[in-house]
């Protein structure tokens, strides 16, 4: 019978779902990255970097797309502008930031927020209903996120503070809360030519920020090892990630969209377990699976169209 086979919105929700986890596994892959990075490359220089090689990487085919929007773009271009800077620049400047005064507990469990803030303000943008079984749905991820951050240690969690550092964390979730959310806004032209121009504004808006490093005395010239990080960051937390992420969100907004943000620290654990040499532990199963259950009750939650 026809029954066996998906619908078209099924359809569409499957390859939301499947673009959503890949985009996740991308950032996952980038926390790595990141640790990878000390001491090969100093923090802005990376941002910049990054950027840089995103927009090099495209340049050989995005003439074309760019050509067919161009009306379109100039339009939205301070639109576009501001979104390249605190979707692409500041969230991982400020980010970085954050990383030298807080710790990585912290930031795991803090990073958890992100949904929350994207529920928030899909509501108060957009006045999107939020069911109770979202919200438990959230709960439950934000409880395998806070399990993954304290290595499966309440003693550890209980030693948790708010500092500059934490505060600092906050607001860049908040910024790529904000960010998912306006891409609701974004212009009818393609991923392709939305996401290059955002690669250009990115790679501009963090110029700045390189200047204030080395003024500083922060810069650290890149080793061999810092731009094969920069490369891999270009091609899976820049590139793949992003078109997989905007793609995602057009299809099942920004709601439903902001809750797989919690399985980055678990993805963020299986590549440290495979690539660190860190021990899987207990605590690891179980808040993937809780983490995976409460993206499943956000899912059965969501309001009816």
């Amino acid at each position: 019978m026809s029954s066996s086979n998906p619908t078209p919105n099924q359809a569409s929700n499957l390859r939301a779902y499947l673009l959503l986890t890949l985009t996740t596994a991308c950032w996952g892959m980038n926390a790595i990255l990141g640790r990878v990075a000390v001491g090969e490359i100093s923090p802005m220089t990376l941002v910049f970097l990054r950027w840089m090689l995103v927009v090099l990487i495209l340049s050989g085919f995005a003439h074309r797309y760019l050509w067919r929007d161009r009306h379109v773009l100039k339009k939205h271009f301070l639109y576009i502008l501001i979104m390249g800077g605190f979707g692409f620049t500041t969230f991982n400047i400020v980010f970085y930031v954050a990383a030298h005064s807080t710790t990585a507990i912290n930031i795991g469990i803090l990073q958890g927020a992100i949904p929350v803030f994207v529920l928030i303000g899909a509501f108060l943008v957009f006045k999107t209903r939020v069911t109770l079984l979202q919200y438990v749905g959230v709960a439950t991820t934000i409880i395998g996120v806070i399990i993954v951050a304290a290595a499966g240690s309440f003693e550890r969690l209980a030693s948790f503070q708010i500092n500059e550092g934490d505060a600092m964390m906050l607001l860049a979730c908040a910024l790529y809360a904000g960010y998912t959310v306006a891409l609701r806004f974004r212009p009818n032209i393609s991923a392709f030519s939305f996401f290059t121009v955002m690669s250009i504004a990115a790679m501009i808006t963090s110029v700045p920020f390189v200047a204030i490093e080395i003024s500083m005395g922060n810069f650290i010239m890149p080793t061999v090892t810092g731009w094969i990080v920069a490369l891999l960051a270009a091609l899976f937390a820049s590139i793949i990630s992003q078109i997989a992420f905007m793609t995602g969100v057009s299809l099942i907004g920004p709601g439903r969209a902001g809750v797989f943000v919690n399985l980055v620290p678990i993805f963020a654990s299986i590549f440290a377990v495979a690539y660190l040499g860190e021990p899987f532990e207990m605590f690891h199963g179980v808040a993937l699976a809780l983490v995976l259950f409460g993206i499943w009750l956000s899912e059965r939650g969501k309001p009816a169209s």
